[in-house]
């Protein structure tokens, strides 16, 4: 068989010689992408965050957490391909791992529609993409990002994604395209995280850009004050990768935003705005539903 060639989210070219049968996967979004693919029964090796996937992910051999894999186990297993992310996995392991010679593809879709491409990239890499029930996954999720909305009338939402301190995503991440597919615009979408954290929470002046380049500036701190000035029509709570409580929604139901006075205050799961692939096909449609519960009270 033919090797492929495809280039991943690094811009690296990885050939895939012939057809991956022994495949360790260091995030659940792609141990769920290759449940959805059919492929499951070839990972050999995932992490202990991957049990969120389906009950007989169990069964497969832990190599870790997503930033703290264990080389030595990896190499152990032998396995003909790695799908790693640029986010998610440590940059010191993954390249333990390439300079072992091992097949690394790195992915790190920041949109809807990079997401679907990916889910159809790595069906291509594991020769499934021939398969009627993969082009039908694969025609649904092409349909679901020609499907998005782009007009203005967009539900203004808030969603944190970390309790102390309070943390959320800029328009630079997959959870803010995601919320747009479904009909809202992000609140911080321009709010970038500054440094040092004194900075990100309004105590001092911040770094020049060009003295931070090298940081992540997608998710910054915030501010109960800040989450105020903005006015959210919708807030939405998920499960991770801090999972809000009750409790912790006490401080925004008191707010004076419409959100709140609205009642439109909505635990939802995190894989639904943090889990690129086959999960962005279902997982937009619920939070359109969402939506356009409150869409339909403020026309």
């Amino acid at each position: 068989m033919k090797a492929l060639r495809l280039t991943d989210d690094r811009k690296r070219a990885v050939d895939i010689l012939g057809t991956p049968r022994r495949i360790v996967s260091l995030l659940p979004s792609e141990t769920d992408n290759l449940r959805a693919l059919g492929c499951l029964d070839r990972c050999v090796g995932r992490t202990d965050y991957c049990l969120a996937v389906a009950p007989e992910v169990a069964s497969i051999p832990s190599v870790g957490g997503t930033k703290s894999i264990d080389v030595e186990a990896i190499v152990a297993l032998a396995p003909d391909l790695i799908l790693a992310n640029q986010e998610e996995n440590s940059r010191k392991g993954i390249e333990a791992l390439c300079q072992r010679g091992f097949t690394v593809f790195i992915s790190f879709p920041c949109t809807v529609a990079a997401a679907i491409a990916h889910l159809a990239r790595l069906a291509r890499m594991l020769r499934v993409e021939g398969e009627p029930a993969v082009r039908e996954l694969i025609a649904q999720g092409y349909g679901l990002v020609k499907s998005v909305q782009t007009a203005p009338n967009l539900v203004r939402a808030f969603v944190p994604i970390w309790a102390n301190p309070l943390m959320t995503a800029d328009a630079g991440t997959y959870l803010s395209s995601a919320l747009a597919a479904a009909g809202a615009i992000n609140v911080f979408h321009d709010r970038a995280r500054l440094y040092p954290l004194a900075a990100d929470l309004g105590r001092a002046a911040a770094l020049p850009a060009e003295s931070v380049v090298e940081h992540d500036t997608r998710y910054p701190r915030i501010s109960m004050e800040e989450v105020i000035s903005r006015d959210p029509e919708l807030m939405l709570f998920p499960d991770e990768p801090h999972a809000f409580t009750e409790a912790d929604l006490a401080p925004f139901r008191a707010m004076d935003v419409a959100a709140a006075r609205g009642g439109h205050m909505h635990f939802i799961e995190g894989k639904d705005l943090l889990w690129p692939g086959a999960r962005t096909i279902d997982g937009i449609e619920r939070l359109r539903t969402i939506v356009r519960s409150v869409r339909g009270v403020r026309n």
